[in-house]
């Protein structure tokens, strides 16, 4: 993203001869992915996500609207991007490029929307007339690269992490609870995409490299920002933990054959398998915190007589 950036000739030059040489400068190996940071919020469906220097937040929220007429049994959801001017200062003065937020926006979309990890058939309240819009916003604060990846995680964790206000249906009436009266409802999650973009590099830059018949290009996992500016190519491959390929999106750039890609999608199952586990652990124990006094007030304590 931000291809508007300029890098010097020495640094590109210097990345580059690091690379040939099996280095990154953040010290990370080809096949590593950065460590990532979620933080839940106070209020259901608010998350931060952190991958090094690129942060990522995403808010999820809800009302009742009218389901689409072609699909009476189901209720909407919405996936919107903004690329906010603190992200970096290729991004002031309204200096955002369209195709790369449009581009990010529509893998996360198919990732997540179309993928059917939300059970969009559980958000209908009344057929063709009432049902649960929901609406994810995403906000990229910092950008060092990997916009893609953080945001996918950002959209999931703040789905599963969401929870939408309890309802009573007595025929065209609908009454929604609030929810320091009654128990919110979480929302039905069905399986858990997570994408990584893997990025290409051609350092021999030569015809025969670039027409795919040496082996020598490089690929690394979850580029920087600088990276990322000098890169020929990119794939990202979204996986879920039932190594189910969700979606595949290779926007031009080297030639890639099958066994290429099949070995792409073996190297992100286990980084795809880490962030779940590490996400539903996140969940677990920000559940446990908010419920700390739930045993409390229950009634089925022991009672002292």
């Amino acid at each position: 993203m931000a291809k508007d950036i300029e890098i010097s000739a020495s640094e590109s030059k210097f990345i580059l001869e690091a690379l040939r040489q099996n280095y990154r400068l953040d010290g990370r190996s080809f096949d590593q992915f950065r460590d990532v940071e979620i933080t839940f919020g106070k209020e259901f469906g608010d998350v931060s996500v952190k991958m090094g220097n690129t942060k990522v937040h995403c808010r999820i929220s809800c009302q009742i609207a009218q389901p689409y007429e072609d699909r009476p049994f189901e209720g909407l959801f919405v996936i919107s991007t903004e690329i906010s001017p603190m992200a970096g200062s290729q991004f002031e003065n309204g200096n955002i490029t369209g195709e790369d937020e449009v581009l990010c926006s529509r893998i996360i979309e198919k990732s997540v929307r179309r993928s059917g990890a939300l059970d969009v058939e559980g958000l209908c309240i009344v057929a063709g007339s009432k049902c649960w819009a929901v609406r994810a916003d995403v906000h990229f604060l910092d950008c060092d690269g990997g916009f893609i990846d953080a945001s996918c995680i950002a959209v999931m964790a703040g789905l599963m992490h969401f929870k939408k206000p309890d309802i009573t249906v007595h025929g065209e009436q609908i009454i929604v609870h609030p929810v320091n009266e009654r128990e919110p409802v979480p929302l039905g999650i069905l399986h858990i995409p997570i994408c990584v973009t893997f990025s290409f590099f051609n350092p021999q830059d030569t015809e025969e490299n670039i027409k795919g018949e040496t082996n020598s290009e490089i690929s690394i996992i979850d580029a920087t920002l600088k990276e990322e500016l000098l890169r020929d190519g990119v794939l990202t491959v979204t996986l879920n933990k039932n190594r189910e390929v969700v979606q595949v999106s290779k926007a031009g750039g080297l030639p890639m054959d099958a066994l290429t890609l099949m070995k792409c999608c073996h190297e992100a199952y286990s980084i795809i398998e880490k962030i779940t586990d590490q996400i539903l652990q996140l969940l677990k124990e920000d559940s446990e915190k908010r419920n700390k006094y739930a045993a409390m007030l229950t009634s089925e304590n022991a009672r002292e007589i």
